[in-house]
């Protein structure tokens, strides 16, 4: 039988509503929107696309967005000046980083500069900190989506054997630790793992985070595993994950489509991590 597709569009709409209320309750408390600050440096065509995407839903879900752009020529010490002014804003309750920065530009230097309590990415050394020693925090929104999508459909984590091929700050590892939080049992691969194939068909959670176009096929998954497949990739044929989608779908349990799977997620984790700053500000 073919994998049962997990429908990230649907789910993340469930969310969505479940935001709109919370930000109209906010609004109605506050007497204002929780505001989104978004500092994007350069033109690239999909970091512009993204930014107009995540302005609409804030839009949507009653909250603000206002979007900060620099251009690609900027110093560090003039983006970071930007990102200081956000945090001493009082009506910004949240600061996202669009990621990649243009070339030579210190990536770590400069996200450290987010006041940690605005960083809605959870990018921060502080907040990745706290999700290590399992403090509260302010989860990355693309893992953290995932496992929110896992939570929609049941899927049953502890005791599970969970491999996460993967390794970035933003992906690979936070969804490791969250899956660990879960009591999963997990493993991280990466593209220089030795016989990826004999790690990967252990898993009865398998999560792509990799970047790589097709990295995963069908005879590398356990029949009946749920696969969370986080990349996308552009190639000739139009966006594809980093899971071979075709000879996954006869193998795999479940499947995260792409587009649609772990994309839409990712949105709708942001707008609640803003909402969520937002009120930890407030309490102090």
């Amino acid at each position: 039988m073919a994998a049962v597709l997990l429908d990230g569009r649907a789910t993340a709409a469930k969310l969505l509503e479940e935001v709109k209320a919370d930000a109209a309750r906010f609004a109605q408390e506050q007497g204002r929107r929780a505001r989104l600050a978004i500092v994007l440096v350069g033109e690239d065509p999909a970091s512009q696309v993204y930014v107009r995407r995540i302005t609409r839903s804030c839009g949507e879900a009653g909250l603000e967005a206002a979007a900060f752009p620099l251009p690609a020529t900027s110093t560090a010490a003039e983006v970071i000046g930007q990102i200081t002014a956000l945090n001493a804003a009082p009506e910004v309750d949240g600061i996202l980083l669009q990621l990649p920065l243009p070339p030579g530009l210190p990536t770590d230097q400069i996200v450290s500069a987010i006041n940690p309590e605005k960083d809605v990415d959870g990018v921060t050394p502080t907040q990745a900190g706290r999700l290590l020693l399992g403090q509260p925090a302010l989860l990355p929104n693309t893992p953290a989506g995932g496992m929110a999508l896992l939570e929609a459909y049941a899927i049953p984590l502890a005791g599970a054997e969970a491999v996460v091929v993967g390794r970035s700050a933003i992906v690979g590892k936070p969804l490791a630790l969250l899956l660990l939080a879960a009591h999963a049992t997990v493993t991280i691969c990466h593209t220089r793992t030795r016989d990826l194939g004999s790690v990967t068909r252990r898993a009865d959670i398998l999560a792509v985070a990799a970047g790589r176009a097709g990295l995963v096929t069908g005879a590398m998954i356990k029949p009946g595993a749920v696969v969370l497949d986080f990349g996308v990739n552009s190639t000739p044929n139009g966006i594809v994950g980093d899971v071979e989608a075709e000879s996954a779908r006869e193998v795999a349990g479940y499947l995260t489509p792409v587009p649609g799977g772990t994309g839409p997620m990712t949105t709708v984790m942001l707008l609640r991590n803003t909402l969520t700053a937002a009120r930890l500000r407030l309490a102090g």
